[in-house]
């Protein structure tokens, strides 16, 4: 998508942004990717022998550039990770791609990125408790799949009720939101659950899927958030994780508003939040 390359260039345009700050991801170690996704699944996505079903619930066309650029995502989080311990919090440009379930691609969503980075932490000990964030405006079905019965990684879904996927899995928590839920009640719900949930898990990482989608202009979302109101989304989470020293990651998940520069502006929202509490 067009934002993916737009959005770096705008984020050093102003200054919020140095080329020192970003990274640039590789393929991801193959034993990272099999902790969370299935051998056979992955093998057949990587050698493109997916079904034609299999092929239709993802969504797009397989060839070998779409699996790579899907593993060099998942690097992304993964790298991210290690730099939110260093500096506390870190970002992926892509990712979010929580519809991507253990043995299974859907949606756009062939590996699921935070998945496989919260894996890594655990299984390099650099993490026990893990709280996923999820606030892109269709429910992290896939996150809730992989998870369902682990309770090392708490799973919270804040969505659009009338939003893709029409059958919801279960997450640890979810919340899901009338149609045309706008600013005072999507950031009243949150203002008081985030902090209720920290403290009643006490983790030690957290994954934010900040989706964009959430916003009254997206063409695919149901809700009613303005820029103003998805701006104050992310500076209640990620303050809130500031101000407990937990180390988060931030995937930048969905947004399909018509005009681009609604959807890099309120990406890019999020970046600045990121520079005014942590730097």
């Amino acid at each position: 998508m067009l934002k993916y390359d737009l959005l770096p260039k705008q984020l050093l345009f102003e200054g919020t942004c140095s080329q020192e700050n970003f990274f640039e991801p590789l393929l991801p170690n193959k034993n990272l990717v099999l902790k969370v996704h299935s051998k056979e699944y992955f093998n057949n996505l990587i050698e493109l022998h997916l079904t034609k079903k299999e092929v239709r619930k993802i969504g797009f066309p397989l060839d070998h550039l779409l699996v790579e650029r899907e593993q060099i995502i998942a690097d992304g989080t993964i790298k991210a990770c290690d730099y939110a311990l260093e500096y506390g919090i870190a970002m992926n440009i892509a990712g979010g791609t929580h519809h991507a379930y253990s043995n299974r691609g859907e949606a756009f969503c062939l590996l699921n990125d935070q998945a496989i980075a919260a894996r890594y932490l655990q299984n390099e000990k650099k993490a026990k408790k893990i709280l996923i964030i999820d606030l892109d405006v269709h429910q992290g079905n896939g996150t809730a799949e992989i998870f369902q019965n682990d309770s090392s990684v708490y799973t919270f879904s804040m969505h659009g009720a009338n939003n893709y996927p029409f059958k919801k899995e279960v997450s640890d928590l979810d919340i899901a939101l009338e149609k045309g839920t706008s600013d005072k009640e999507y950031l009243d719900i949150l203002a008081k659950v985030l902090p209720n949930l920290i403290n009643s898990i006490k983790p030690d990482f957290i994954f934010y899927l900040c989706g964009v989608d959430i916003l009254s202009t997206d063409k695919l979302g149901t809700l009613a958030v303005s820029h103003e109101g998805c701006k104050k989304r992310d500076e209640i989470v990620i303050s809130t994780c500031a101000k407990h020293g937990i180390p988060i990651q931030c995937s930048m998940g969905g947004g399909y508003s018509p005009r681009i520069k609604d959807i890099i502006n309120a990406h890019a929202n999020t970046f600045r939040i990121a520079q005014e509490v942590f730097f």
